[in-house]
């Protein structure tokens, strides 16, 4: 059977909430079965130049064939374009969205997708 992406449960303020973790997000990496916090200090992201290559490579590395990277709920986060062309240079189609409209896609696409996603809750 394929491995299937965790269900965003719930979203408000800087709280993401994914099946199968008892612990909420603030920000959040989903990734076909798993999940773990976004620690932006790991590849040195800012809202501004935005989400970098770096970021996504995990998702990549799980064998993602759609990625959904969010723009934040007031949308303040930004997305590299090196990072938009390291996804298309993978096959990897990509979805940058406000967050609320980020997890909607995000939560239709696990059905049938192997789905990743840049999830930034606040801002």
């Amino acid at each position: 059977m394929a491995k299937q992406s965790p269900k965003i449960t719930h979203l408000s303020w800087g709280r993401l909430e994914i099946e199968g973790f008892e612990t909420p997000f603030k920000d959040a990496k989903l990734f076909p079965d798993g999940a773990r916090e976004w620690d932006w200090s790991e590849t040195g992201t800012r809202h501004q130049p935005g989400i970098q290559p770096a970021d996504v490579q995990e998702l990549i590395d799980h064998g993602t064939d759609v990625v959904i990277l969010s723009k934040g709920i007031d949308e303040q986060l930004h997305t590299m374009a090196e990072t938009l062309t390291l996804l298309a240079s993978n096959n990897v189609e990509a979805h940058v969205l406000q967050t609320e409209e980020a997890v909607t896609l995000y939560n239709e696409l696990t059905e049938n997708r192997a789905v990743g996603a840049l999830v930034h809750s606040t801002c």
